[in-house]
Parts: structure tokens; C-alpha cells; sequence
């Protein structure tokens, strides 16, 4: 069943696909533009944050359109793609996301997603990396596509089972660590401090094979 929005909301909406279509211009049709972002405001509908609604559907309709010009070849990758994948995104890939993004300084791009997406990121986690420099405010979890994982060089996965397509070509990596949710502020950051040693040891990696 289709969420209803209120008219103010799909006015800023549209505002956003107008800059979709010119900025994909070439690359792909309005119907294409239109169709991600019809999909992107339903996929989003369960936000706890619903005067955010416009900014999170631009944002994850451009991230999905610009991973399948990616995958199709019509959009050059200048650095390696790294996608975090965890249950609820609203943690672990979170933290990992925000992480590989300072540490990578521009070196790599990241996107994160969730199987089984929540309706708003983890208070404790977004403390926990406010401790350590990081601002994931702006973030929200977001649901796994198939762009995502065909424009990834490299996918994390962090207890979402089998839910990740396999593709062939890519890296998958397995992470097992604790999931945050319910946790008290301490146990976050360990597993805080836990994502960032392999994060640290994978941008490395990463750094010595793009070299």
C-alpha cells in the first residue's frame, strides 16, 4: 500500500527530480529518473524524520542511479566502491561507512545499506561516533538494491545472511561482530573501535592494490 504525502512534501520532491534529470541528462531517460525516485519515496516512507523526506529521497535515488551508470559502464569510477551492508542499517554499516569515509579522505567511495532497513539510525551509535569526530546525523538507513551491489568493488556484509545478490568479480568479506542494537553505550563503542581496526586495515588493502 502506497504512503500518501502531503502536498508540501512532493512539491519539494519534484523540485528534486527536475535536478535528477539534468544531472543524468544523457545518461538516462525522465521515465528512468522518475521511476527511481517513485520507488526511492516508497522504499523511504517509513522515516521517523518526515520533514527530512525530500533530502533522503534525492540522495538515495541519485546514489542508485549514479551505482547503475556505474555497473553499466556509462559512468567512470575514479576511486575503488565500497558498500557496508548490516540488518537494520542503522548501525554497524553506519559506523563502518562513516569510518571508511574519514579515513579514506576521498580515496575511496562508500555506500552502506540494510536488509532489513529501520526507520531511524541508533541514538548510541550516533553518539559513539560523535566521539571520535564523525557527524552521521545527515545519514539514514537505507534498503540494499541490486545498484548498489553491482557497482561495489568491495561489499561488507555484517550479519545480513544471505540476503547480499552475489555477483561475480567482487569482494566479499564477512565481518562478525556484535549488533549495537540495545546495547548500552560502552559495548557501542567497542564494536565502534572493532569496525575501525578492519576499516584501517582494508583502506591499506585497498590503498596498496590501487596504487
Amino acid at each position: 500500500m502506497s504512503h500518501v504525502y502531503d502536498p508540501v512534501t512532493l512539491r519539494h520532491v519534484e523540485r528534486g527530480v527536475l535536478e535528477l534529470k539534468e544531472q543524468f541528462r544523457g545518461i538516462f531517460s525522465e521515465a528512468t529518473v522518475d521511476r527511481f525516485v517513485r520507488e526511492s519515496l516508497e522504499s523511504l516512507s517509513g522515516s521517523k524524520a518526515p520533514q527530512f523526506i525530500p533530502i533522503f529521497v534525492n540522495r538515495f535515488a541519485r546514489e542508485r542511479l549514479r551505482a547503475l551508470a556505474q555497473s553499466e559502464g556509462t559512468l567512470h569510477k575514479d576511486v575503488p566502491e565500497v558498500l557496508f551492508v548490516c540488518v537494520h542499517n542503522a548501525g554497524r554499516s553506519q559506523m563502518a561507512a562513516g569510518l571508511l569515509n574519514k579515513r579514506g579522505g576521498g580515496r575511496v567511495h562508500v555506500r552502506s545499506a540494510g536488509s532489513t532497513p529501520a526507520n531511524e539510525l541508533n541514538p548510541r551509535v550516533v553518539d559513539a561516533m560523535r566521539e571520535v569526530g564523525i557527524d552521521i546525523t545527515q545519514e539514514f538507513p537505507k534498503p540494499l538494491t541490486d545498484e548498489f551491489v553491482k557497482a561495489a568493488d568491495v561489499v561488507i556484509t555484517m550479519g545480513c545472511g544471505d540476503a547480499c545478490p552475489i555477483y561475480p568479480g567482487k569482494r566479499y568479506e564477512d565481518w562478525e561482530l556484535a549488533d549495537p542494537a540495545g546495547q548500552d553505550i560502552q559495548a557501542v563503542r567497542q564494536i565502534r573501535d572493532e569496525i575501525d581496526a578492519r576499516v584501517q586495515a582494508l583502506l591499506n588493502e585497498l590503498a596498496a592494490k590501487h596504487n
